[in-house]
């Protein structure tokens, strides 16, 4: 029994691949999908390929379309959430520490609405702190606060 896979049914089968990206969140399923869209697109075109050739030519469309995205196209793309974002703009806020620093690792401080994103940070201060006090940002060094208590 030979079983031949039209155009449609690649088409139907990489909507369904691209649907199924919204209910899992991965951003792999969608390039997948995307090599069925391309297998389709062939098989309009040029109809008389093999289910060998459909299925081989799925799999490389698809592992070329992943290692696009993950190799070329993500680590350009930026994230513009916190582009433009001045440090004049964090300096001055103040929140609660919630973890004290210790001689190994940084202390984490909660902002009651989010700074750049995020309610909670790690933090370094030069002052003995701890869980509870309120420490005010003086200064970002990388992605870590600068905090300062004030009596």
């Amino acid at each position: 029994m030979d079983l031949w896979l039209r155009d449609w049914h690649w088409l139907i089968l990489g909507m369904g691949l691209i649907i199924a990206e919204l209910f899992i969140p991965s951003f792999t399923i969608f390039w997948f999908g995307l090599g069925a869209i391309l297998v389709a697109g062939w098989l309009f075109v040029a109809p008389g390929l093999s289910l060998t050739g459909q299925l081989l030519l799925w799999a490389l469309a698809s592992a070329l379309f992943t290692w696009l995205w993950f190799r070329l196209i993500r680590p350009r793309m930026k994230d513009r959430t916190k582009a433009g974002i001045s440090r004049e703009a964090v300096v001055g806020e103040s929140g609660r520490v919630i973890r004290v620093p210790e001689p190994d690792r940084r202390g984490t401080v909660r902002f009651s609405t989010p700074l750049l994103g995020a309610d909670e940070w790690p933090f370094i201060c030069e002052q003995a702190v701890k869980a509870g006090d309120r420490v005010f940002v003086r200064d970002i060094s990388g992605n870590t606060l600068i905090v300062e208590k004030r009596e």
